[in-house]
């Protein structure tokens, strides 16, 4: 499912346009980005746990060459799934 589809799915499953959907899908994510910028965490309770997670420099190399390139440190998104949305997931 893209982004397109969810607004969609959203506009269709509430009765709402899909204007008012997109609208209200793109503030969400603004908010989330903006909170774990801010906080470095975002915790939505049975969904999961946006975070911003610290990335250690490293050696790393091309892999045409062979080289070694420095890789700095960097902070970087990561998304960790809460337990309802986990076993949503799981089969059986």
């Amino acid at each position: 499912m893209n982004k397109g589809e969810l607004i969609e799915a959203v506009a269709r499953n509430t009765g709402e346009s899909k204007a008012l959907a997109e609208k209200l899908i793109n503030e969400t994510l603004d908010t989330i980005v903006d909170g774990v910028v801010a906080s470095g965490r975002v915790q939505i309770t049975g969904f999961g746990t946006f975070e911003a997670r610290d990335r250690a420099a490293r050696t790393a190399r091309n892999p045409q060459t062979g080289a070694p390139i420095h890789v700095p440190a960097t902070r970087v998104p990561a998304f960790k799934a809460g337990k309802s949305f986990k076993d949503a997931v799981k089969p059986g």
